[in-house]
């Protein structure tokens, strides 16, 4: 099989994290709960799980790294614990749902909600931030690639601007986390929410809040602290972490992170960038196909989405599968994103790499896409 549904989760990993994972159901214990081997073991994973994140990201501390169940835990612990009733947030309309359905409940609440729009290459047009801005503007909420087109957004410039007007900035990483090097001391980003599942090669079931802001639990419960206390601790991570750690999931996160520190995000980044350019450019070459990406390679991650002129995106995507190509078809949880693009109704199919595909596959994938729209 050709695995192109990366943008969802990665499914080829290395082995070490299999075995990682192992190792903490045999041997681990509960961290923060007792002072023997098998939980002082749980706590050493979850604490050099958050070392290597720290280094990973530049943060400045390892206790700004919160684990969560996952990348949509974290944005809604970020957004619902900071956003008050009448704060305005501008986001834009190249969200997930794990950003737009916690501001929509928000605006419910009282909050209030701008959107920056897009031009016609699905670029964001970063002159509106400015004319978005009102006095009671609070927050800025926008996504580092849009996982329906893999466009980028500029966090320099974005950081530049809510840095100007004091605003705090809560970035969606789940897309580029493990995929491309982010600073977010150098960016000045506030709050980084990703996930463990994708780039990062973790397994499911691992989130992670990045966070050098004071956001209100999301959750309550035990901590392994300061039990006397009626409500959570004030201190980071413990704040935003009530409850037991998926402590194999976070072993397997870390042998996922030291695989790839070791690779190098860098070289990573180039090689899936090279082979995504090589896919959209095969793929823009079949004329009954609309392909949705960056025209700036820059600004491409390796994300992309297709839509046939006359042929149904389900249908087309089952094709694929029966070639031994997975993809996703649909509208990917980011319905905005499609309406603006003008693809709300017939959703696209999104073909999403990792480092573990070849030149050899990129190669099939195209001469399959060929074989089915000559002959479907």
């Amino acid at each position: 099989m050709i695995y192109l549904d990366n943008a969802a989760t990665t499914l080829q990993k290395p082995s070490c994290v299999g075995q990682a994972m192992l190792d903490a159901l045999e041997h681990a214990g509960n961290p923060g709960r007792g002072a023997h081997e098998p939980t002082l073991h749980a706590a050493r994973i979850v604490y050099h799980a958050r070392e290597t994140l720290a280094t990973l990201f530049h943060a400045e501390s390892p206790d700004c790294i919160a684990f969560t169940a996952n990348v949509t835990q974290a944005l809604n612990t970020a957004l619902c614990g900071l956003v008050r009733p009448g704060d305005h947030v501008i986001t834009t309309v190249c969200e997930h749902n794990s950003v737009l359905r916690p501001l929509y409940r928000l605006r419910e609440q009282g909050a209030q909600v701008s959107f920056v729009e897009v031009d016609d290459a699905g670029r964001l047009r970063y002159g509106q931030f400015e004319r978005l801005l009102r006095p009671n503007t609070r927050f800025v909420a926008v996504t580092h690639a849009s996982n329906v087109t893999g466009n980028l957004t500029d966090l320099a410039f974005v950081s530049a601007f809510a840095k100007k007007h004091g605003l705090t900035l809560v970035v969606d990483a789940a897309q580029t986390a493990g995929a491309r090097p982010i600073d977010v001391q150098a960016l000045g980003v506030d709050v980084l929410c990703f996930t463990g599942h994708k780039a990062l090669l973790g397994p499911q079931g691992t989130g992670i809040l990045l966070c050098f802001a004071q956001p209100k639990p999301l959750l309550c419960g035990g901590t392994g602290s300061q039990s006397v206390l009626q409500d959570m601790p004030e201190e980071l991570p413990d704040r935003l972490e009530a409850g037991t750690h998926n402590v194999p999931g976070i072993a397997g996160l870390l042998a996922g992170i030291r695989y790839l520190s070791a690779q190098g995000v860098e070289n990573i980044e180039r090689r899936e960038r090279r082979l995504a350019q090589r896919l959209t450019a095969q793929l823009r070459a079949e004329p009954r196909l609309e392909v949705f990406a960056s025209p700036d390679p820059a600004c491409q991650t390796a994300v992309l989405s297709v839509r046939c002129r006359d042929m149904d995106s389900e249908l087309l995507a089952q094709k694929l599968a029966q070639y031994g190509i997975a993809v996703r078809a649909g509208l990917h949880c980011a319905p905005v994103a499609h309406r603006t693009a003008g693809t709300l109704e017939t959703g696209t199919v999104r073909l999403s790499l990792s480092p573990f595909n070849t030149d050899a596959e990129i190669a099939r994938t195209a001469r399959v896409f060929h074989e089915i729209l000559r002959t479907g």
